[in-house]
């Protein structure tokens, strides 16, 4: 096993963080972790849900690992006005698993709570990173920015929080 930060990272931590980057890669490439919904950019993801799902069941290394993967094909399969830089493509979905692990540990008391909350902060830590970085580094301009996460954000969230809590639900019983 390999140590990081004086935490050992199980072989099973390592299979999760492949499974649910696969998760999130077959998610953008077959169209399938994008939901049509009447906004500006016509479609919400849901391809930060593994990344979510990671750090709830397995800590915030996992969830910055699977984050990672989510990044680097985001990274390599870029699309729309956003073009290929790794700081706005990569970075704000490591991230994701980290906040989302923080939050839900910050509700752990109240399970279903935390799992909600993981879900908010995590779809806000992508889309806020994203959207951010891009009008920071010039991509797009900040009123098609705010445009986007103000009809965007609403749909992400629940989505997210619905599908988070189904999951976690259903596969609390296979993990401890």
């Amino acid at each position: 096993m390999e140590k990081t930060r004086g935490r050992k990272i199980s072989t099973k931590q390592i299979v999760i963080s492949g499974m649910l980057g696969a998760v999130a890669i077959v998610l953008g490439a077959t169209g399938l972790g994008f939901i049509p919904v009447p906004n500006l950019a016509g479609k919400a993801t849901i391809m930060h849900v593994p990344v979510i799902l990671a750090a709830i069941l397995e800590g915030p290394v996992v969830g910055g690992f699977t984050g990672l993967i989510f990044g680097v094909y985001s990274f390599l399969t870029p699309a729309g006005a956003v073009p290929a830089d790794p700081i706005v493509r990569i970075l704000p979905r490591i991230l994701i698993g980290i906040t989302a692990y923080y939050t839900y540990r910050l509700f752990r008391h109240k399970h279903q709570l935390g799992v909600i909350m993981a879900a908010v902060v995590g779809t806000l830590t992508n889309s806020v990173g994203y959207l951010g970085l891009a009008v920071v580094m010039g991509y797009i301009p900040w009123p098609v920015a705010a445009g986007i996460f103000a009809t965007q954000m609403p749909f992400e969230m629940i989505l997210a929080a619905v599908i988070l809590v189904i999951l976690v639900k259903a596969l609390s019983k296979y993990v401890k």
